[in-house]
């Protein structure tokens, strides 16, 4: 698959900074879910400019644990927010619930292995639209865990 063009990332940009305020206004209710798929925002710190970058993101629960998957679309290239996350690992997720945004800081890390294995079945399980972004794409999609620092 040829990677996007600059014109549909910049309409893609554009359509997640509303996302993200509309989530941020309705405490999460709005945009719920994206595909299905239940949303929380993700808050990193860019590798190149140092600012604070927040996007919408699909993600799981493994217990306490945040699973999100760096599919972008089936895209070739990794999510940006991949990217600044393995510079960075430590973060804000914002999750919507029945008493408003929960923010949490979180510590990010690539599942590997078994822990790899049991999240993506996980995930494709619940959400068959990652197995479509898998075979969209040459690169292998990373399982990503977001671990809250606080209780």
């Amino acid at each position: 698959m040829a990677r996007r063009s600059r014109l549909f990332n910049r309409f893609i940009r554009h359509v997640c900074d509303r996302q993200v305020r509309t989530y941020r206004e309705t405490g999460g209710r709005k945009p719920a879910t994206m595909r299905g798929i239940p949303v929380l925002l993700l808050t990193t710190r860019g590798r190149r400019t140092g600012l604070l970058r927040t996007r919408p993101v699909g993600y799981g629960r493994d217990g306490r644990r945040f699973i999100v998957i760096a599919s972008n679309g089936g895209d070739d290239a990794t999510p940006a927010w991949w990217l600044n996350l393995r510079d960075a690992p430590v973060a804000e997720i914002e999750v919507g619930g029945p008493g408003g945004l929960t923010v949490l800081k979180v510590r990010a890390a690539e599942a590997t292995g078994e822990e790899y294995e049991r999240l993506w079945r996980m995930m494709s399980r619940r959400h068959p639209v990652y197995l479509k972004y898998k075979k969209m794409t040459r690169r292998r999609i990373p399982v990503v865990v977001l671990d809250p620092l606080t209780a």
